[in-house]
């Protein structure tokens, strides 16, 4: 098991010392997530300011942005981390892709997973060095790439890519195209035992892939502090993000 923590949204200038701290008292991962700011930028920060610590997404929206938006920018944070970042993406539901953020709405799964093989698509091309890119999809069709707008290959791993999952056909995505899977703060043990671990099984058959290669991010809703004052302060916000995620 790792224990991950997130780093501050809301102050970029705090954010490598907090990383920083996060990683002297041992914390395995340092993540960020897409609500009211932006959360590739923050792991920038952290990225200079530690060594050890992995860093991730968890999550940001995908289908706002292009998926060579997002293949450059996870590209230049595996670069500038060593290979300690890994991208968590989310579809997001309708609302908010359509009303919020003004972007066409179509089946969320079929054209996830598109997005997450023309993202490694991109990284191959780029870590072949041939500039030879060519994608074709329903969703998503790539192929021009130049040696201009080509990064030089990195040496390093692709970027893991991570997705929120709830129901069964996202959560069996993860299992076929993911390196990882991010469930939900309300995901219970027995959703988890009965529908979870099943259908990531069913995924990672198709795929291929060893259970103990793939992740699983879990959590829940947990409230700390050094005194019960800070405690309760803690609870009454997290009392708003369980009002929020039930809305």
């Amino acid at each position: 098991m790792k224990v991950v923590t997130s780093v501050p949204l809301d102050n970029w200038n705090g954010a490598a010392a907090a990383a920083k701290q996060a990683e002297e008292i041992g914390f395995h991962g340092l993540t960020s997530f897409e609500i009211n700011h932006d959360p590739f930028i923050p792991l920038a920060f952290a990225a200079n300011a530690t060594s050890k610590i992995q860093l991730a997404t968890a999550i940001a929206v995908a289908f706002p942005r292009s998926p060579m938006i997002v293949a450059n920018t996870a590209w230049d944070l595996q670069q500038q981390s060593g290979g300690r970042f890994s991208l968590g993406l989310g579809s997001q539901v309708k609302g908010h892709n359509v009303r919020r953020f003004s972007t066409p709405w179509s089946v969320p799964v079929p054209r996830l997973r598109e997005y997450i093989q023309s993202l490694r698509a991109i990284w191959e091309c780029w870590e072949r060095g041939d500039n030879k890119l060519q994608f074709e999809g329903e969703h998503y069709n790539f192929s021009l790439m130049t040696p201009e707008f080509s990064p030089p290959p990195s040496g390093l791993p692709l970027v893991p890519i991570s997705i929120a999952a709830v129901g069964p056909a996202m959560i069996k995505l993860a299992g076929e195209v993911c390196d990882g899977v991010k469930l939900h703060l309300f995901c219970t043990r027995k959703y988890l035992e009965d529908v979870c671990i099943p259908q990531i099984e069913k995924g990672l058959l198709e795929n291929r892939v060893n259970r103990e290669n793939f992740e699983i991010w879990g959590g829940g809703f947990v409230a700390t502090g050094k005194d019960e004052d800070a405690v309760q302060k803690e609870v009454e916000a997290l009392r708003y993000r369980v009002a929020f995620c039930g809305s």
